[in-house]
């Protein structure tokens, strides 16, 4: 007869409850725009990704609430939904700030500032990586490359571009941030808060007035190689250090 798990000093812990579900009123909206989004692919579980975006427009991250609500709206496992939501680094896995801060630590950019930038930023903050400030608006963390390493150093918020970025440059632009002015991104449309850009990564439209007029491509330091490529005359330095740029005719 083999001793039971309490006699051998083994605690199995209590089973984990189911996690609690959405509001009525918040699930009932998700589900309308869950079937928007998993009507757009022939396979229902090619909708995780963006669903698991549109759960982060309502919590600010991917909670145990929101794997649950993709689980049962794409008739997975929640495990088969933790797996995708815990190795893809734009899912937040605990709250955070309206503005997730980025800096970009791989090897041109750090080469080039981007751990001074983001050491600067720890202590002015008051934060360490994946640390939030206490008034819930600022997020900071280092994060991998950007493809944009001929702006080095690059500085993200919310996924928008903040190109050859300074310690100081990147002090100011938080401290923007905390006291609630307009920050507007080097390239692309104006900043909105974390939750509006994970509805738009869900895929649905930014409804913003001239917010996708504004949103831009490929700066022209991204396009240079490609002029040469093709016989173009070159061009006077079109992005000088530190983001103090000329004409691309050197005018």
């Amino acid at each position: 007869m083999t001793a039971s798990p309490q006699n051998r000093g083994v605690s199995l812990g209590m089973p984990q409850l189911p996690a609690p579900d959405f509001p009525a009123e918040v699930r009932a909206r998700l589900e309308a725009d869950a079937k928007e989004v998993v009507a757009r692919y022939p396979d229902s579980r090619s909708a995780l990704l963006p669903l698991l975006h549109l759960c982060q427009s309502q919590e600010g991250y991917v909670s145990k609430t929101g794997i649950r609500f993709c689980a049962e709206t794409l008739g997975l496992t929640t495990a088969e939904v933790t797996a995708v939501a815990t190795f893809y680094t734009m899912y937040r896995r605990k709250p955070s700030g309206d503005y997730q801060v980025g800096v970009c630590t791989n090897t041109l950019c750090a080469v080039m500032g981007g751990d001074a930038i983001f050491e600067e930023l720890q202590q002015h903050l008051g934060v360490g990586n994946n640390g939030t400030t206490a008034d819930g608006k600022v997020t900071l963390e280092h994060i991998e490359c950007n493809a944009a390493c001929d702006y080095a150093p690059v500085v993200m918020v919310n996924w928008e571009f903040f190109d050859n970025q300074t310690p100081d440059s990147a002090k100011a632009m938080v401290d923007d941030l905390l006291a609630g002015r307009e920050v507007s991104p080097t390239r692309g449309a104006p900043l909105c808060t974390y939750k509006e850009t994970a509805r738009i990564l869900a895929g649905f439209p930014d409804e913003r007035a001239g917010a996708v007029e504004a949103t831009g491509g490929a700066g022209p330091a991204s396009l240079i190689g490609l002029r040469i490529a093709r016989g173009e005359p070159p061009h006077a330095p079109i992005v000088h250090p530190r983001g103090e740029s000329t004409t691309e005719g050197g005018e």
